[in-house]
């Protein structure tokens, strides 16, 4: 087991247990990256605009990832230097990377309701009340797909 001294505590800490935390904050720093990218920052051109066709969609969705992106870099830079924590270059852009790429592909709506119908789900993905499935199902896997990203920051 490969250990690390930390000279503020003189603990010997082992290096998994350091990539366990570094793990930890990337997917709580993604998750709350993801609530204000999606619900505070995305304007309503954008939520309305991103499933459509052409470019006006593609502008849409384009808006919408970087605005997202942009908090979530913003705020895994600022907390892993806060915190003191490891952070790569190459990590950083391969989680971001990997987040826009299924955030694209998610928000757009078709995509989860095809896995929903094709998992035996065709009444939730269409579900409104008491809970809207679609939108359900889709944050799930935007919290799948930041597990994912989170595991990318902490291995690159």
């Amino acid at each position: 087991m490969t250990r690390s001294f930390d000279p503020s505590t003189q603990a010997i800490v082992p290096a998994s247990l350091s990539r366990g935390v570094v793990l930890v904050v990337a997917l709580v720093v993604l998750l709350v990256a993801h609530e204000v990218g999606d619900h505070v920052v995305q304007t309503d051109h954008q939520a309305g605009g991103k499933t459509g066709a052409g470019w006006a969609a593609a502008r849409a969705m384009t808006g919408h990832l970087l605005g997202y992106h942009a908090v979530a870099a913003v705020l895994v830079t600022g907390v892993f230097a806060l915190l003191g924590l490891p952070l790569t270059v190459a990590g950083l852009l391969a989680g971001l990377g990997f987040s826009a790429a299924t955030h694209a592909l998610l928000d757009r709506r078709t995509p989860v309701r095809a896995l929903l119908r094709a998992i035996g789900s065709p009444r939730f993905a269409e579900t409104t009340a008491p809970v809207c499935g679609l939108y359900a199902a889709d944050q799930a896997l935007h919290q799948l797909a930041l597990l994912v990203s989170a595991l990318l920051i902490t291995a690159l």
